[in-house]
Formats: structure tokens, sequence, C-alpha cells
């Protein structure tokens, strides 16, 4: 047998083993859990950290002020060194639309060893912790919330016993690189972190998508959040290991009504947004990034040329092994593309999607070397994240 057949063969194998033994990650049915109701509602601080987002604030501040919530809510909005007038929109938000209250302060420059969003969330959580909360919500600025989405995630957290409740928020999907890029970002996701493992008590996996995150403040207390994570770049995964690690018992799944309003119409918006962090994903260890590159190869660009081999080369073994490892890949996509109500005919497409993850990925790693580090919002961080250190 050729080299061709046993890489196909080595792909299918894998995407066996991905269907069957990654956590069922393919599924899109984990929401949240049921709940129901307490008696008596907690106190909630909601903070949000924002560095010049007034051109999403329009849509995202007014549903976190509209929140129906029973118990004792208030925002805190952490200008972090905005120059485009966010705090003072945030304000005229507020008198415009009421709701909840609203506070809005600036936590100056951030210290060295601080990303600059961690520094915000701090500072917000430094005001919050006057008002005595049980419960703090951290959520960025870019998200709109359903008017009944804090008091769904408070039953959740409460009803389940959970330390940390988090839900991954529907992102924009209207462009044609929006269509293409962002369902397969969060499949990608949930391959690297099965969402039914990560609520297992004693499993290792852990991970929270930090666009919506309800966090109660004693287990935010015994994880030291967030000075213990202060230099994460992939803040949302190194929150929830640092919140499994102090014991606490924590969730994650996808987002029913909390949906992200930051739009990426050209693929070097996306491509940003994925490459600022890629490499930190990887520990910044280049063994890593070449069996990242290596695995993404075998697994997604294996099948298709496979099978255009085997069929051009008359080579049954090649074509049927490839055709059947990219179908599998196509079936484990076609939940996602549905969750996102994208047309299914995408799902054949994810190798391409898959070719642009992968040149991401390097092209993170060589802006490391280059020293410009992860960069997000005007700031680079060149210090590695070292939540991944940790384990």
């Amino acid at each position: 047998m050729s080299a061709v057949v046993w890489t196909a063969v080595g792909s299918l194998a894998a995407w066996l083993w991905l269907l069957l033994g990654q956590g069922f990650f393919w599924r899109t049915d984990v929401r949240l859990p049921p709940r129901r109701e307490p008696e008596d509602w907690p106190s909630v601080c909601v903070v949000v950290p924002a560095r010049d987002e007034a051109a999403v604030l329009p849509e995202s501040l007014p549903s976190l002020l509209a929140q129906d919530y029973p118990g004792r809510a208030e925002v805190f909005l952490v200008d972090d060194g905005s120059s485009d007038g966010t705090g003072e929109l945030a304000r005229e938000l507020s008198r415009r639309h009421g709701g909840l209250p609203l506070t809005v302060d600036s936590p100056g420059e951030p210290p060295a060893g601080w990303t600059g969003k961690l520094w915000a969330v701090r500072h917000g959580i430094g005001l919050a912790r006057a008002r005595a909360p049980e419960y703090l919500l951290l959520t960025d600025a870019d998200i709109a919330h359903a008017p009944d989405s804090l008091r769904r995630l408070v039953a959740a957290a409460r009803t389940g016993g959970f330390d940390l409740v988090s839900q991954m928020a529907r992102l924009r999907v209207r462009s044609v690189w929006e269509r293409l890029v962002v369902p397969a970002f969060v499949y990608f996701f949930a391959q690297l972190y099965p969402f039914r493992r990560i609520a297992v008590k004693g499993a290792r996996t852990a991970a929270a998508a930090g666009g919506c995150v309800l966090l109660r403040t004693d287990a935010a207390e015994r994880a030291r959040i967030p000075d213990a994570i202060r230099h994460a770049v992939i803040d949302d995964v190194a929150l929830a290991r640092a919140v499994k690690r102090g014991g606490g018992h924590i969730w994650l799944g996808l987002a029913e009504r909390v949906d992200s309003v930051r739009p990426y119409p050209r693929l070097h918006d996306l491509w940003r947004m994925v490459s600022r962090s890629a490499y930190a994903q990887l520990r910044h260890n280049p063994l890593l990034l070449a069996g990242t590159v290596a695995g993404l190869a075998v697994v997604y660009l294996v099948p298709p040329v496979a099978l255009v081999v085997g069929l051009t080369a008359g080579n049954a073994w090649a074509a049927t092994t490839g055709g059947l490892a990219w179908l599998l890949m196509t079936a484990t996509y076609l939940p996602m593309l549905r969750y996102y109500r994208q047309p299914l005919w995408l799902a054949p497409l994810l190798p391409v999607t898959a070719f642009l993850y992968l040149l991401m990925t390097v092209d993170s790693a060589v802006q490391h070397y280059r020293g410009r580090g992860a960069a997000w919002k005007g700031r680079t961080y060149a210090r590695p994240d070292t939540a991944f250190d940790e384990g």
C-alpha cells in the first residue's frame, strides 16, 4: 500500500476516534442545564471591561441594563483607556435607557505583568467588592443579552451547584468570511475542550467563554481571580482552569439567547482574532506548533487529497479511505452549521477552513518570533501565556 493510502487510513482512524472518543464534541445540545428559580435571588455585580468599544456599545449595553432580574444587580463598566469616547457613551446610554445602575470608571494603564483586559477586570471586581455580591457576571462589551439572561444563569448555577457557569455567545455570521470561518471556530474550540467533560468533577478538561461567565465571588477569591491569571492572553480558559483547580464546579455550553454583535466582515478581521492568541494556545512551543500543523494536515487536508488522488490514479483504497474520512468530517460539522443557521453545503468545505486556521496558527508563531507577541486593541503582550505553563 502506498504512503497516500497509509496516511488516509491514519486520517480515517483519527476521525473514528474523534467521532466516538472525544466527548461527542460535535453535538450542539449542551445548553443551560435544567434549573429552578431560587426562593431568594442573590446579589450580582456585572463587570464589563471595555476598550474602544463605542461601535458596539449601543447594541450591547442596553441589553445589560434591561435585565429582568428579581434580585439586586448593578453594572460596572471599566473604560480601559479608550480613545473613542467609550466611557461617555456608556453614561449617555444609561441616561437614555435607564434600567440597572451603571458605574463607569477607569483603571489607568496596567502595570507590568498584566494584560490590559484582566487589569480592567480586576478593577471592576474591586469596585464590585464594596457591594458584597454573591455572584459576578463577567461579560464582554460586544455581548448582547436577552432580558432573562442573568436570571437564567443564576438559576442554573444555584440548581446545579456550579461555581462557574459560562455560555459561548453565538458569534455574528453574516459576511461570506464569517460564514466560512466563525462556525468552525466554535467547532474547533469544542473539539479541544469537549463541553460534556468540562462539567465532570475531577476531569482535567476546563474552559469557559469569556463573553459570558457567571462566577461565585467566593470561588473567585479561592482561585485568586484575576491575579492568578494576570499574564493570560487566553484569559477565559485560564480562569476556568484556576477555578477548577481550586475545587470549583464549572459548566460551559452553547448560548441560546446571548449573542456577540461584533462584526468580522473581512478575512483580515477574522485572521487577527485567531492569530493573536493561537501560538499562546500552544504555549509558545515550536514542537507543539509542528505537531499541530502536522495534525491539522493529516486530519483535515489528507481526506480530500486522498480521495482526489485515488480517483485520478485508480487507487480504490486511497479513494475509499479518504472519502470515508471526509464524510465523517462533514457529518460532525453539520450540527454546528445548523446551530448557526447556515447552509449545510458549507460542511464539505471544512478542509478549506482548516487550511486557513493552519496558516493563521503559523502566522501567530511568526509574529511571536518577530517580537510582536499577542496583540489586541492596540496593545502587544510579549510575555508567554503562563496559564498554559501551569498545566
